[in-house]
């Protein structure tokens, strides 16, 4: 029997958590656009000296850069990606994200993934320009600093990006429990 479009579309129930990680992807997209805009902004006039000199010049400065990236690739990428695990459970599956244990599996997934990101890729954009910045020579707006220096603008921070880091392993990981448990369980078909 032949089915429209426009049937299909008031049967589909979009789930929640698909539409949860979607929105966070979409935030942490528009985060990273301001972020990318005020960077390519700093370089006519605001920040001195420019990212792109701390970036540049290795060292301290890739920190920055690792940041950046990471923010790109797991903040914006990553829980886009993630969506699609729900999707694909509730939707295609037919599997109901229902239960206390999957609900709190979610929500750990999402917020721990999104703060600890957040915490981690700022720390690291934040420790690194400062650290890089301060090894420029003083006629570019450094203050010359060396290794040394350097890293004692580094070394207070290393261990809250590390505490983040695993913030955000937990929450990927309470994430792929839930999926597991609602994979896992049996049910009829909606």
């Amino acid at each position: 029997m032949y089915t429209s479009y426009l049937e299909l579309q008031s049967n589909f129930k979009p789930n929640v958590w698909t539409k949860r990680f979607i929105i966070a992807a979409i935030v942490q997209g528009a985060i990273a656009i301001a972020l990318t805009s005020f960077l390519v902004l700093s370089q006519i006039s605001i920040l001195k000296p420019e990212v792109s000199m701390v970036i540049a010049s290795g060292s301290a400065g890739t920190w920055f850069l690792f940041g950046y990236i990471m923010y790109i690739v797991v903040g914006v990428i990553g829980v886009g990606v993630s969506s699609l695990f729900y999707h694909y459970l509730e939707e295609v599956m037919q599997r109901s994200y229902s239960g206390v244990i999957a609900r709190i599996m979610a929500w750990s997934h999402l917020m721990l993934m999104n703060i600890g990101i957040l915490v981690t890729c700022g720390l690291l954009m934040y420790g690194g320009y400062s650290a890089g910045a301060s090894m420029l020579p003083i006629s570019v707006g450094g203050k010359e600093f060396d290794e040394e220096q350097a890293h004692e603008i580094l070394a207070p921070i290393v261990e809250p990006i590390g505490l983040a880091i695993l913030i955000v392993c937990a929450g990927v990981l309470l994430g792929g429990i839930g999926f597991v448990v609602v994979y896992s369980r049996v049910e009829h078909v909606r």
